[in-house]
């Protein structure tokens, strides 16, 4: 009986291997793409939309206005995305330096872009067309929201690239370790620079937050990569 069972074992735990890496590849594909799928619906609509200014509007302000459902649609999407992401990093990073802070992180990320999404800023400095220039009178609750849903992802995005570059740094990977780093740093300085009010604030925050996402993408796909 026991020579009988042992090759269907085998065979069923051969199954179950391949089953968890397939899922694992799955989940690692949706956070490889979250970020260039973010980026590039963004970005287009940022250089088609009548009387947007990256130098003077942030990309969350593309959620306003009649057309705003696709990038609020974008943010949800790419928050999941993120979010399926951080599974398959909890998985592979098991166990490992940072492995168990920077999926953590990269699922709060992913959970602030989704709540970002759903509560939208309120339109201000002449965009949508027909917006008073400036800042408006009183914030909306959704608009405050959305503030601190934005910050909280950013913090984490920071905080995970770190972490990260924590990870790579103990596995003898210098250039991924720098590159972790830069991101986080990118990122951080960009949002410092906008949250000072100086010119060209929400162009230092596009280019940091796009910076950080990519990277952790290119983690997820490297990681998806090695399996």
């Amino acid at each position: 009986m026991t020579a009988v069972a042992t090759p269907a074992t085998a065979t069923t735990t051969a199954t179950i291997a391949v089953s968890g890496s397939a899922g694992t590849r799955a989940l690692l594909a949706a956070g490889a793409v979250s970020a260039p799928l973010w980026s590039v619906v963004s970005l287009a609509q940022a250089a088609t939309r009548a009387g947007f200014d990256l130098t003077r509007h942030p990309l969350s302000a593309l959620s306003t206005g009649s057309p705003g459902w696709l990038q609020i649609a974008n943010f949800v999407v790419a928050g999941a995305l993120t979010v399926a992401g951080s599974v398959g990093l909890r998985r592979v990073m098991r166990g490992a330096a940072g492995g168990r802070w920077a999926p953590r992180l990269v699922l709060v990320n992913g959970l602030g872009m989704i709540a970002a999404g759903l509560m939208v800023m309120d339109p201000a400095d002449g965009f949508p067309l027909g917006t008073p220039a400036g800042a408006p009178g009183e914030l909306t609750w959704h608009s405050y929201g959305h503030m601190a849903a934005g910050s909280i992802a950013f913090t984490a995005l920071i905080a995970a690239c770190l972490v990260l570059g924590r990870h790579f740094a103990r596995d003898g990977r210098r250039g991924r370790a720098a590159a972790s780093r830069v991101a986080g740093t990118a990122l951080l300085l960009g949002n410092g620079w906008a949250m000072s009010g100086a010119a060209g604030g929400s162009l230092t925050l596009a280019g940091g937050a796009i910076t950080a996402m990519l990277w952790v993408s290119v983690v997820a796909a490297g990681f998806r990569h090695a399996l």
